[in-house]
């Protein structure tokens, strides 16, 4: 029996990639996404995450395929950025619901079916930025941060049911999330450095590394016996993080400042 990955977000940029990996792999791979279509080796199913309705409908389908699933990767997302002052409390809101709430809606879907088969694994795209959080991304950062969290308390919850939770980290990666970015400049005559700041970051990003690299990693995550809790992507940021651990927060953010000023 092929083994199942079902993934969100799955039609363009690191999803696509991976999606394509586990498939050239030889998984059945299911991609859920609002815009995507059948591709040579992976189904597409409509889905709009941040409907918990849209999710357990998604899930049925691909269950009534295959009666199993292996691997959920919760990869759905998109970033925004500007001041917070200056942020619409609407905007933010909105972010979460597809960033944070709909990972928690597809993560609900299937575990029932991964409590009932006492296996598979729950992997979400997170972002160095979890740990890092980046001046004029902070809802993005935030939204990554709060991933973390429930995954953290998601991997003591389910591990007696035989199933593994985990996060994958990228750095700045090379794909159309970074055109894709809702942009805003309102309070740019208070903040006068809003648009620098982001230009330098989606610079940083676009000449980052490719989608299959990140590919490769989940992959990796899915295969390996000893699973970890977190799994950076990219060398350079494998450093941060450590350098990020090692000295004091304080300095760090200050670092950090200087990087986006």
């Amino acid at each position: 029996m092929s083994k199942t990955l079902v993934i969100t977000g799955g039609s363009s940029g690191i999803g696509k990639a991976t999606a394509e990996l586990f498939a050239a792999k030889g998984y059945q791979v299911f991609e859920l996404s609002r815009h995507g279509q059948n591709q040579s080796a992976i189904t597409h199913i409509t889905c709009d995450v941040t409907s918990e309705e849209s999710c357990q409908q998604a899930i049925g389908a691909v269950l009534a395929q295959t009666g199993h699933i292996d691997v959920l990767i919760s990869n759905a997302g998109f970033g925004i950025s500007g001041a917070i002052e200056f942020t619409e409390t609407e905007d933010a809101k909105r972010l979460f619901d597809v960033n944070f709430f709909g990972a928690l809606n597809i993560t609900k879907a299937v575990l029932p079916q991964l409590r009932k088969q006492h296996s598979g694994r729950i992997l979400y795209t997170s972002s160095v930025a979890a740990v890092l959080p980046v001046p004029y991304q902070s809802f993005y950062s935030a939204s990554k941060s709060a991933i973390d969290a429930m995954a953290l308390c998601l991997r003591n919850e389910v591990k007696s049911f035989g199933i593994e939770v985990a996060c994958l980290l990228p750095g700045d990666v090379k794909t159309g999330f970074t055109a894709a970015r809702e942009k805003s400049v309102a309070g740019s005559e208070v903040y006068g450095n809003i648009e620098h700041a982001v230009a330098n970051m989606e610079k940083d990003e676009q000449g980052g590394m490719t989608p299959q690299q990140m590919a490769r990693i989940f992959y990796h995550m899915a295969q390996t016996r000893c699973l970890r809790t977190y799994y950076i992507g990219g060398a350079l940021y494998k450093v941060f993080h450590l350098l990020n651990k090692l000295l004091p927060v304080t300095l760090v953010n200050w670092i950090e400042g200087k990087l986006y000023s």
